[in-house]
C-alpha cells in the first residue's frame, strides 16, 4: 500500500514523563524520514508535553489540531488556538498546557542537514517511568520483549543495556545489546563514551573495544 490513514484517537496512547500522554504517530504509520507524535489531554490545565530542549540542530513544529494550548517557550507565553503553528528552534526550553479540555497537539521534527535516525524512543516510552524511578530489574523485564520485537531501534537496545549495567547484570549482556544498538544507530557510540549509566563496565575490555 502506498499510503496509510489514521486518526489520533485510534493510535494507542502512552503515559509519559510529567504526567503527559503521547500517541506515537511516527511509529504507528511507519514514518522514517522525520519524527511525529501527538500529545493529548483530558482537562484544562493539563500539561501537553514534557518540558524539554531539543538538541543542537533539531527543529520542531507544533500544530494545534484541536482545542487551545498555551506554550511556554524560552520564558515567554504563547497563546495557540486551534489551527496555530508554533515553530521552536533547537536548544530552546519548551512545554505547553491545555486551555481547553481535549486539546491535541501534533509535534513534527528532524535535525537540520542530517538524515533522520529512527531511534525508537517512543517504543521505549512505556519503560521510561521504571528507569527514572531506579527500578532497573522491572525495566529490564519490560524492555527485553520490546527490544526483541524491535531490533531496528538503536535507542531501545541502548537503554536496555544501560538498565542491565545499572542492575548489575553480566557485562556481556549489556555489551551485546550495545553492539546491536551501534549497528542500528551509529551516533549512540559517542553517547556511550561519556554516559554515566555505563560507568560500571567502562573498564571492561569488550566495552573499550566496542566504543573505540
Amino acid at each position: 500500500m502506498s499510503y496509510k490513514v489514521a486518526r489520533i484517537d485510534e493510535i494507542d496512547g502512552i503515559d509519559y514523563r510529567q504526567d503527559t500522554h503521547m500517541h506515537p504517530v511516527r511509529y504507528h504509520l511507519g514514518i522514517s524520514a522525520f519524527g511525529a507524535n501527538a500529545w493529548t489531554v483530558e482537562n484544562v490545565g493539563d500539561r501537553l508535553m514534557p518540558e524539554h530542549e531539543e538538541d543542537a540542530g533539531s527543529e520542531e513544529l507544533y500544530v494545534v489540531l484541536r482545542g487551545r494550548a498555551r506554550f511556554e517557550i524560552g520564558g515567554e507565553s504563547v497563546d495557540a488556538p486551534e489551527g496555530t503553528l508554533v515553530f521552536v528552534e533547537p536548544l530552546t526550553n519548551r512545554t505547553a498546557f491545555a486551555e481547553e479540555a481535549g486539546t491535541t497537539v501534533l509535534a513534527i521534527g528532524s535535525k537540520v542537514g542530517k538524515a533522520y535516525e529512527v531511534g525508537g524512543w517512543e517504543v521505549w516510552a512505556p519503560v521510561e517511568t521504571l528507569y527514572a524511578a531506579g527500578e532497573y530489574e522491572a525495566a529490564i523485564e519490560m524492555a527485553r520483549p520490546i527490544a526483541d520485537a524491535n531490533p531496528q531501534y538503536g535507542s531501545v537496545l541502548y537503554n536496555l543495556a544501560c538498565c542491565e549495567v545499572l542492575a548489575g547484570k553480566p557485562a556481556d549482556d549489556a555489551i551485546g545489546h550495545l553492539r546491536s544498538a551501534f549497528e542500528a544507530m551509529p551516533s549512540l557510540r559517542d553517547l556511550a563514551r561519556t554516559d554515566s549509566d555505563l560507568d560500571a563496565v567502562r573498564d571492561d575490555p569488550g566495552f573499550r573495544e566496542l566504543v573505540g
